[in-house]
């Protein structure tokens, strides 16, 4: 990953804003920022920007994975081990010595919406004005370069194929966890031969049943799925840190009119925001576009989310498809489509698909069939 131009743009929004210096936080942006992605962040780690170098701060044992992955000129190492102590034992030990070169009473960057209390102190001590600099981090995030966008598209392809197997081998008896371990087995599997080297993140839910099916975000557990069920099974695929999402709602058996009434409503209001969704137009329009459908079937009290979100190096990213969201939508986008209903005593019914806005229209970058008769199983 080539960070030099993120942080050249970064620092030219510091420079026009007089920020001396940032500290990010947020580990998607230090990702972005530096290369550098921690397997676990149970320990602090903070990368700071200046005019002149980036410096990154972490535990001994991210030592070594940091020298190899992070794009930072300077690393500095806090230990837990005695032998060590002499070179310092606190993340905040580093990052006071590595302020304490600024200027007091001017601004340093910080993501508001990230920035643990110790450090705001710290700063605040110091006499350092803070400025939030985490919108503008996401803003930058908002367009994907060329090779974000390779990445996208390989985790498109690796989610479709790793959904199509868990949909392949879905059945009375089988377990929600058996089902998604299925379409993971399939995707270690393509990844390890098609991608060495490669990381992956990824994760999958598959709730079933009427009373399951309505929590659109839960996971998956060893309940056993029955004749007659409804499933929505929600996957995503992280390529070295880019993710894509796929999502399909099925049934084991015929379902009921009413289950077949909301599934048709979900299916077209997913279709008419594929429709909608183009650079140019403005993020409440493709949400608006997938209500209209869910109005006209008198379903739209159920539709309790937006209608899709950008995706990328993380979950969920800004921007949102909101109904109160007047971004002007632009090429290098990309967004999850995903209009979803859920329905006491009925069930939840969502389809999600990722697609890259271009200059040209709409790539659709994850696929499996989406129409009912091809989702009874």
């Amino acid at each position: 990953m080539d960070s030099s131009k993120r942080i050249r743009e970064l620092r030219s929004f510091m420079d026009q804003n007089a920020i001396q210096a940032s500290v990010i936080i947020n580990f998607e942006n230090q990702y972005y920022m530096s290369g550098f992605k921690a397997i676990t962040y149970s320990r602090p780690i903070v990368l700071l920007i200046d005019d002149s170098k980036t410096s990154l701060i972490v535990p001994a044992l991210e030592e070594n994975h940091a020298r190899e992955e992070s794009s930072a000129d300077e690393l500095h190492v806090y230990y837990e081990h005695p032998e060590k102590q002499s070179f310092g034992t606190s993340y905040l030990e580093h990052l006071a010595s590595l302020v304490a070169s600024y200027t007091s009473g001017t601004k340093i960057g910080v993501e508001f919406h990230s920035l643990p209390i110790t450090i705001a102190n710290l700063l605040r001590d110091k006499g350092f004005e803070l400025f939030d600099i985490g919108g503008r981090i996401a803003q930058m995030r908002y367009i994907k370069d060329e090779q974000e966008l390779d990445l996208l598209v390989e985790s498109g392809r690796l989610v479709s194929l790793a959904l199509s197997h868990s949909l392949k081998n879905a059945k009375t008896g089988v377990t929600e966890m058996e089902i998604d371990q299925y379409g993971n087995r399939a995707l270690f599997e393509e990844t390890s031969t098609k991608h060495p080297n490669a990381t992956l993140d990824f994760f999958a839910m598959s709730p079933s049943g009427i009373a399951r099916s309505v929590m659109p975000h839960v996971f998956s557990n060893t309940r056993k799925l029955e004749e007659n069920d409804i499933v929505v099974h929600s996957r995503q695929v992280g390529l070295n840190g880019y993710r894509a999402e796929c999502e399909r709602t099925f049934f084991l058996g015929k379902p009921a009119d009413k289950q077949i009434h909301a599934f048709q409503a979900a299916y077209e209001a997913q279709l008419a925001a594929l429709e909608a969704i183009k650079a140019g137009v403005r993020a409440k329009e493709v949400d608006d576009a997938a209500r209209k459908v869910f109005r006209k079937a008198g379903l739209e009290e159920y539709s309790i989310h937006r209608t899709g979100h950008g995706i990328g190096i993380g979950l969920h990213e800004e921007p949102s498809l909101r109904f109160d969201n007047d971004l002007i939508l632009q090429p290098g986008m990309v967004f999850t489509i995903e209009p979803g209903i859920y329905i006491p005593g009925v069930g939840g019914f969502r389809h999600s698909d990722t697609v890259i806005l271009t200059e040209h229209g709409t790539e659709l970058i994850t696929e499996y069939p989406r129409e009912l008769i091809h989702l009874i199983l």
